[in-house]
């Protein structure tokens, strides 16, 4: 017996219900838009457009649209991505048919007014101002700039001040034409609903949608090679990432990647970096390692912060960490352990219905097809000691890596 259920409107967007007993329902609109995907001069654009569209429609203002659902106690919110758009909600199951006439007309009816364009651009540009003051966030998106170098996947997503005080209508909409394509679209529902009647409220809203099959072309990253950078900036503390390129959402080792980045920096406070780099040496609050798979790449990376004069020991110790890893096989109770703890994250985070059903249409988006729980632990359980250690070897080579420091002015 399934435990979801899909259909695809004449127009190419599809329907996703994963039905659960509940007064609660969670329900996203995501599609295959995002940074990635802007042109030359035009950084910024996708997250612009996603801030836009809460601002006016052909039969609602600003005003009305915030109220739609808020009226009702649903929580209403979006975000943007190197590769997709998602608006989400979560509201009381009888005030679902609000959320999809109001997805329905922000994502197609929006006119994006000039006095709103020109508002929005200092809203932007005060956050990434904001992201800048945090040394935590600016330098994983610096990272990823040496990482993805001249691509558009080394862009921050919210752009530049320049790029986004640049922004004018025509750019917005070539941006849609070009990636609204509504193929890649799909509005997913996990609540106590039958598909039938969600078929028909979705025929209503989404029916009419002209189709938009545009293709777009998405330029692979071109290889990069080992770089060691240090800059300076007006901060208290030293920060760091090392990292490097890793294996795409489709690749076979994407499983034990995602296993072995637990093991090393993931969820808890049991893993291998918290425990020898804080418990052990006291010598970083926060530290953690992170895998992040797109559709034609990936990247691997760890953080950490910590005061100046403790910087360069913090680091010798991860690299002592990957050579474990590299030299050394997990053992066969150490590998079902970590395996026993990885499952057992993943069927806890399945409390977040929210996150789970946005991950849920991410998968059909991406690959046609949704795995279940038990799919993907079977793909967890059949990781070997043996695949661990290659992995190792391939991700945590020195030579592929690059270290990124932000440091106090001296």
């Amino acid at each position: 017996m399934t435990d979801h259920y899909i259909h695809t409107l004449p127009n190419g967007i599809r329907i996703l219900l994963k039905p659960y007993a509940s007064p609660i329902t969670h329900c996203c609109f995501i599609y295959n838009a995002g940074s990635r995907d802007e042109q030359p001069a035009k950084e910024g654009i996708a997250h612009f457009i996603e801030h836009m569209l809460f601002k006016e429609t052909t039969k609602r203002s600003t005003v009305q649209i915030l109220n739609h659902l808020e009226l009702v106690g649903a929580d209403l919110n979006a975000y943007t991505t190197k590769e997709y758009t998602c608006i989400h909600a979560s509201l009381l199951k009888q005030h679902l048919e609000r959320a999809v006439d109001l997805f329905q007309d922000i994502v197609f009816n929006s006119t994006f007014p000039q006095d709103e364009l020109e508002k929005e651009r200092g809203v932007v540009q005060d956050e990434i101002a904001s992201y800048l003051d945090q040394p935590e966030e600016a330098i994983q998106d610096d990272f990823e700039g040496y990482l993805f170098p001249k691509h558009p996947l080394g862009n921050n997503i919210l752009g530049t001040v320049e790029s986004v005080d640049a922004f004018t209508r025509y750019d917005i909409d070539t941006f849609i034409k070009a990636n609204y394509n509504t193929h890649q679209m799909i509005f997913a529902v996990y609540g106590d609903y039958e598909m039938k009647k969600l078929i028909k409220l979705c025929e209503r809203y989404f029916g009419d949608i002209p189709e938009n099959n545009s293709s777009k072309n998405r330029i692979a990253p071109h290889a990069i090679g080992r770089g060691d950078y240090r800059v300076q900036k007006t901060i208290s503390q030293t920060h760091c990432v090392l990292g490097t390129r890793a294996y795409p959402s489709s690749h076979k080792d994407k499983y034990g990647l995602l296993l072995l980045n637990n093991v090393l920096g993931g969820m808890g406070m049991s893993n291998r970096l918290n425990m020898e780099i804080r418990e052990k040496h006291g010598i970083a609050y926060t530290i953690e390692s992170n895998y992040t798979a797109l559709t034609d790449t990936g990247l691997f990376s760890i953080y950490f912060g910590t005061d100046a004069e403790k910087a360069d020991k913090a680091l010798k110790l991860v690299h002592k960490e990957l050579k474990k890893l590299r030299d050394t096989k997990l053992g066969t109770l150490q590998l079902k352990q970590a395996k026993e703890k990885f499952i057992g994250q993943i069927a806890l985070a399945e409390e977040n219905r929210m996150s789970l059903i946005i991950s849920v249409a991410k998968s059909l988006l991406d690959f046609n097809r949704i795995d279940s729980l038990e799919e993907i632990f079977a793909k967890i359980n059949a990781v070997s000691a043996d695949n661990v250690l290659e992995i190792s070897n391939e991700i945590f080579d020195n030579d592929g890596m690059i270290t990124l420091l932000f440091e106090p002015e001296r």
